[in-house]
């Protein structure tokens, strides 16, 4: 058997940092309400504050039917499963999931928290643009889903190669991924806005396939900057500039060449993605609605 004798300085900092990661990961993994009853410190207090908020939401709903008005289906159930937080509460779940998200992008739950913490006021202006719109008004009034229950996946498979719905399809199955992985919203207070944030991340995967960008690193850097210039939301800079931390030198200088200047020209240029009803496009020409969205590929952009 070899022995090998680690100093015991290098030791301890290893351990050290092992220890901070670790702590840092697993404090939220869970679930956010762990990471909040730790943040908030005492937890007879979390526990009183979290019924609290329960109460008042079993309250407005109660309120509402005895009123007679009829909330849509989206707001019921974001009514029943969100979770009230006064503004310290917000930021100290601001801070601690951008942490995490920081240590470990693959957490989308954080990431989730950050963008509902930090997005109110990009939120605010989505929003005056989709009304600004008549596509908007009816995605607003009908909140449509984007999920297995509400796309016939197999009926966009059957669609001709070059429509937008199959467009989707191809990218789900290339990519490996599922429109029903999104986490739902439970920090915000504003049921509208709480449905645009929900709206953008069931969006996330059509706009990559707008774009023909798979989900490699570069792919899911370049398709954050072009989200991050068309709504404006923080989340999705700070997904654009640390992600990009984290290319190889190879992949750093292709994004430098190539894939930021695309990204960048495409997120200036582009029509308001979130006003656009997707499941209304899924028979249109796939090239066609990316001339109309005004959006290029980056192989016609290379070639220009």
């Amino acid at each position: 058997m070899i022995s090998h004798t680690i100093p015991t300085n290098t030791w301890k900092r290893e351990t050290d940092k092992r220890c901070f990661q670790k702590s840092i990961i697993m404090l939220p993994r869970a679930f956010p309400l762990t990471f909040l009853r730790i943040l908030n410190g005492k937890n007879q207090q979390f526990s009183r504050t979290i019924a609290t908020s329960l109460a008042k939401t079993e309250q407005n709903i109660e309120h509402t039917e005895h009123d007679g008005q009829q909330w849509d289906a989206f707001t019921k159930e974001f009514m029943e499963n969100r979770i009230e937080m006064n503004s310290f509460q917000k930021i100290l779940l601001g801070a601690g999931s951008s942490i995490a998200a920081l240590v470990d992008p693959r957490r989308h739950d954080m990431i989730a928290c950050l963008g509902e913490t930090t997005g109110e006021h990009a939120l605010q202006q989505i929003l005056h643009t989709m009304r600004a719109s008549d596509e908007g008004q009816r995605i607003l009034q009908q909140k449509p889903r984007i999920n297995t229950r509400t796309v016939n996946l197999e009926r966009l498979r059957q669609l001709p190669d070059n429509t937008f719905g199959r467009a989707y399809v191809q990218f789900l199955d290339d990519n490996q991924v599922t429109p029903d992985s999104r986490m739902e919203v439970r920090f915000m207070d504003d049921p509208e806005l709480a449905y645009i944030m929900t709206r953008y991340r069931e969006c996330h995967d059509l706009v990559h396939a707008i774009l023909d960008m798979p989900t490699n690193m570069l792919g899911e850097v370049a398709v954050k900057w072009v989200e991050a210039l068309n709504t404006g939301l923080p989340m999705c800079y700070g997904g654009a500039v640390f992600g990009a931390l984290r290319l190889r030198p190879k992949q750093r200088k292709q994004y430098l060449s190539t894939y930021l200047p695309w990204a960048i020209k495409n997120g200036k240029e582009a029509k308001p993605l979130m006003s656009v009803f997707w499941e209304e496009r899924w028979e249109q020409d796939v090239n066609e609605l990316r001339q109309e969205l005004q959006i290029t590929t980056l192989v016609k952009a290379k070639k220009q």
